[in-house]
C-alpha cells in the first residue's frame, strides 16, 4: 500500500479564513526572552535557542561559570543526569538521583535553592525506571510558577516553583504517612478504575504497594507537559527486554487541570470495544496485554491544541503470538486533542513490536515550505533509522510512506506483521537498515577481509530491520537470522533548526543475529518466580485467567549465535557514531560527518596495518543543540571512550549548521550525557551542558559556561 501526500490546499484556506493559528512564526512558544520553558526548549522540542551573544568568533573563549554536582543525591547519579533543566525567571529546575529529587538551581552561580524528594514507598522500590527521570515539566497558573513531575512511584506532584513546597488545594489526600495532605495525585486509580481486571480485583487497593503484582506494575520516566492549562501525564512500565509475563496495566494517557488537579480525561492507548483500533487486537487480547509506555517526551502545538506522544509495544518483546494484530496503538506517534484526550491523527510507525523498537524521542514540530507551500510538520525519527514526516496538524504524510514485504515468523504460533512502512523520503540515516549487510557494506578494506566476511554472512539469512528470532532448534540451512540498525536512541536525541528546516540526527550502524525463541512450558525460569507461573500457553490459545499471571509460550532461550567478528573486526564496515544533516523542506541529506576519533583497536589493528580504513567516528554518542548561528556538539562517555583533546580533556565544538564543519572548540571538565541547554540570565548567555561519567568516576553534573 502507498500512502501518497495530500496537502489539502482549500481545507487550508479555509481554516485561515475561520481564524485558524498562523503558520508564519519560525519556532513554537518556550524560548523567548532567553527562557528554556520546555524539556526541549520549546513546545515543538526542537533543542534549539535563538540566542546568539556566543558564536564562532568568541566560542572558544567559553569558561566554566559554575558546576552544579549531584554526589549528595544518592547512588548512581552519574547514570541519572538525563533531564535537561527548564530555565524560567532566573532559576533552573531539574530532577537529580534515583529518587528523582526535583532541585531548584540559581541560574547565575549554580546555588541549589531548594529540593523536593517524595517519601519513599514499597511501589517506588519496585521501579524499574528510577534511574531514567528526564525531567520536569512547568506552567504558571493564576500567576504562579508551578513544577509538575511525575514520580517513579507515579504520584504526580505539583509545587511551588518559588518554594518547592507542594501547593495548596491541588489534587487530592494521599493516605500515606509523610505524605502531605494537598499537592499531590496518587494517578493509580484514575487509570485502573475502569480496566476490567482491576475491577474483577477482590482486595482492596494498598496505597504503598500500588498495583498489584499479580495486575502488572506501572512507573514514569519521561515528564508530564503542561498545554493550555492542562497537565499530561505519561506512563512508563517494565522494559520489554526485562518482561515474560503477558499480562499488565496498559498506559493509558491522562489529562489532568493544571490549577487544581482534577481528573479531565483518559486515552485507552489500548482500544477497547466500539473505539478505533478495537479490531487490531485479536484473540481478546485488549482485555489483559498491557504497557504501551510513553517513555520519550512528549511536544506540543498550543495553538492547534494538541499534544504528540509516542509509545512502545504492548507486553514481552519477542514472542507476540498472544497478542496477534498490528496491535493499535503500538509504536505509533499520536496527536490528542489536549482539551478532551480524543485522537485526531496517528500513524503506527512500526506494527506488532517484537524487537524493542520503541519510538525513543519526542516528536519534533517545526514549520517547513515543501514544494512551494508551508506546513505545520513533525518530524519523527526512530531507532531504526528510518525519519517520517507528517503536517502536525493533518496527520498526512508530507512525502510518501510505502508498505513492504518484511520477513515472517517461524515459530509456532507467534505473529509478525505482513508488511512494515517506509518513508520513500527522506532516506533513512543508514542505508544498510534497507536490505541489511549488501555487498556495498561488507567489509573490504582488503580482499582477504572481504573474502572471509563473504563466507562468513554466507551461513546467515541477512535482512534489513524487521527480522524475528527463529526458533531453537530449527531446520534451516542457515545458523541465524541478522537484522541490522541505524537509527538513534534515548542517549542523544535529534534537534531541528526552526529557522533553516534542518534536523540534525546522530547515529551508529550495529548488525547482529538475535537470539532464539524456546517454549517455555507456562514457567517463568528467568526469574525464578514460582507465583508468577501459570498455565502454558500455546500458540493463540485464548486467555483465561483473571487473578494470576500467564507466561509467553515462548521466550528467549537456547545457544546463542552472534554473527562472528574477524579478529574483533565488524564483517560489515563500522561506523560507530555520525552526524547527519537534513533539509526537511526537500527531504535532502545536506552533510553526514563522523563524531569522534576512530577506537584504536581499529586504527591500530594488525589486519590493518598499511591500510587506509576510513574515519568510524567514536564509541561515545553525540550530543548536540542548535544555539544562534550554531550547532553545539559534543560526545557523551557512556561506554568509558569518548572525544578528548591532547592533554585527555572532552571537548565542546561549534559546527556550522550549514556543512558540519568545526569551527571553534573548548575544553569541558567532565563528558557531556543526554543535552544541552542555553538561556540568558542578566545580559549573559550561558551553555549549559548535562555531564557525567561513571567509567571516569565522576558523578553526574549540571557544568554552565560563559564568556568572560
Amino acid at each position: 500500500m502507498l500512502i501518497r501526500s495530500r496537502f489539502a490546499r482549500g481545507a487550508l484556506v479555509l481554516a485561515a479564513l475561520l481564524g485558524a493559528p498562523s503558520l508564519s512564526s519560525a519556532q513554537l512558544t518556550g524560548v523567548e526572552d532567553g527562557e528554556w520553558r520546555y524539556l526541549g526548549g520549546d513546545a515543538g522540542h526542537t533543542r534549539s535557542t535563538p540566542l546568539d551573544q556566543i558564536d564562532s568568533s568568541n566560542f572558544a573563549d567559553l569558561e566554566v561559570a559554575w558546576i552544579w554536582r549531584g554526589d549528595n543525591f544518592g547512588p548512581g547519579v552519574e547514570y541519572t543526569v538525563r533531564a535537561t533543566p527548564v530555565f524560567v525567571d532566573g532559576v533552573l529546575y531539574t530532577v537529580a538521583g534515583q529518587r528523582r529529587q526535583v532541585v531548584a538551581i540559581d541560574s547565575a552561580t549554580g546555588e541549589t535553592l531548594w529540593v523536593f524528594r517524595e517519601p519513599e514507598t514499597l511501589r517506588y522500590r519496585r521501579s524499574p525506571r528510577t534511574d531514567f527521570g528526564k525531567g520536569i515539566a512547568y506552567a504558571e497558573v493564576s500567576g504562579r510558577g508551578v513544577v509538575y513531575i511525575t514520580s517513579p512511584a507515579f504520584f504526580l506532584w505539583a509545587l511551588d516553583a518559588r518554594t518547592g513546597r507542594p501547593l495548596d488545594d491541588w489534587g487530592a489526600s494521599v493516605a500515606l504517612d509523610d505524605f502531605s495532605e494537598t499537592g499531590v495525585r496518587d494517578l493509580i486509580p484514575d487509570l485502573v478504575r475502569d480496566w476490567e481486571p482491576w475491577q474483577d480485583w477482590s482486595e482492596p487497593y494498598d496505597v504503598d504497594r500500588g498495583i498489584p503484582r499479580q495486575l502488572g506494575m506501572v512507573t514514569a520516566s519521561a515528564p508530564p507537559i503542561v498545554v493550555n492549562g492542562v497537565v499530561v501525564v505519561l506512563v512508563g512500565h517494565e522494559p520489554s527486554y526485562d518482561q515474560t509475563r503477558v499480562e499488565n496495566v496498559p498506559g493509558d494517557i491522562m489529562g489532568f487541570d493544571a490549577a487544581t488537579g482534577e481528573f479531565l480525561w483518559k486515552f485507552h492507548i489500548i482500544p477497547r470495544p466500539g473505539e478505533f483500533g478495537h479490531e487490531t487486537w485479536e484473540n481478546d487480547a485488549w482485555r489483559w496485554s498491557g504497557d504501551m509506555s510513553t517513555w520519550a517526551p512528549a511536544s506540543a502545538d498550543p495553538e492547534l491544541g494538541l499534544v504528540y506522544l509516542v509509545t512502545n509495544a504492548s507486553t514481552v518483546q519477542s514472542y507476540t503470538g498472544h497478542r496477534p494484530g498490528a496491535n493499535l496503538f503500538g509504536g505509533s506517534v499520536l496527536a490528542l486533542d489536549v482539551a478532551t484526550g480524543e485522537r485526531r491523527w496517528h500513524f503506527q510507525i512500526h506494527r506488532s513490536d517484537q524487537w524493542n523498537y520503541d519510538l525513543p524521542t519526542a516528536p519534533i514540530l517545526i514549520d517547513l515550505t515543501v514544494d512551494g507551500e508551508r506546513i505545520p510538520a513533525l518530524i519523527q525519527n526512530t531507532k531504526q533509522g528510518l525519519i517520517f514526516a507528517f503536517n502536525r496538524e493533518t496527520g498526512e504524510p508530507i512525502w510518501p510512506i510505502e508498505d513492504r514485504p518484511v520477513m515472517q515468523t517461524e515459530v509456532p504460533g507467534n505473529y509478525t506483521s505482513p508488511t512494515q512502512p517506509y518513508p520513500i523520503r527522506p532516506e533513512p540515516l543508514d542505508r544498510i537498515v534497507l536490505e541489511g549487510i549488501t555487498e556495498e557494506f561488507v567489509i573490504d578494506y582488503t580482499p582477504e577481509l572481504k573474502q572471509q566476511a563473504l563466507e562468513i554472512l554466507s551461513e546467515f539469512r541477512v535482512d534489513g530491520l524487521y527480522v524475528p528470532p527463529l526458533p531453537y532448534p530449527h531446520d534451516n540451512d542457515y545458523r541465524n537470522v541478522v537484522g541490522c540498525l541505524g537509527g538513534v536512541n534515548i542517549y542523544h536525541p535529534p534537534v531541528a533548526d526552526p529557522t533553516t528546516g534542518i534536523m540534525y540526527a546522530s547515529h551508529n550502524r550495529a548488525c547482529s543475529a538475535p537470539g532464539f525463541l524456546v517454549p517455555t512450558n507456562g514457567v517463568d525460569e528467568e526469574r525464578g518466580l514460582p507465583e508468577l507461573s501459570a498455565e502454558a500457553w500455546r500458540g493463540r490459545e485464548r486467555h483465561t485467567a483473571t487473578t494470576g499471571t500467564t507466561v509467553a509460550a515462548w521466550a528467549p532461550g537456547g545457544p546463542r549465535t552472534f554473527l562472528p567478528a574477524i579478529e574483533r573486526l565488524p564483517v560489515y564496515k563500522p561506523l560507530f557514531q555520525g552526524l547527519a544533516a537534513y533539509d526537511m523542506n526537500t527531504g535532502e541529506r545536506l552533510w553526514d560527518v563522523p563524531v569522534g576519533q576512530t577506537p584504536e583497536r581499529i586504527r591500530n589493528h594488525p589486519l590493518l596495518a598499511g591500510v587506509d580504513v576510513p574515519d568510524t567516528g567514536g564509541t561515545g554518542f553525540s550530543i548536540q543543540m542548535v544555539m544562534g548561528d550554531l550547532l553545539v556538539q559534543t560526545t557523551e562517555d557512556l561506554r568509558g571512550e569518548t572525544e578528548v583533546n591532547a592533554a585527555g580533556m572532552p571537548m565542546l565544538h561549534a559546527r556550522d549548521k550549514r556543512t558540519g564543519e568545526i569551527l571553534a572548540s573548548v575544553e569541558i571538565p567532565f563528558p557531556g550525557q543526554y543535552g544541552m541547554m542555553s538561556y540568558m540570565r542578566d545580559g549573559r548567555q550561558y551553555l549549559l551542558v548535562q555531564s557525567g561519567s561513571a567509567k571516569r568516576g565522576q558523578p553526574g553534573a549540571l557544568v554552565a559556561l560563559a564568556l568572560p
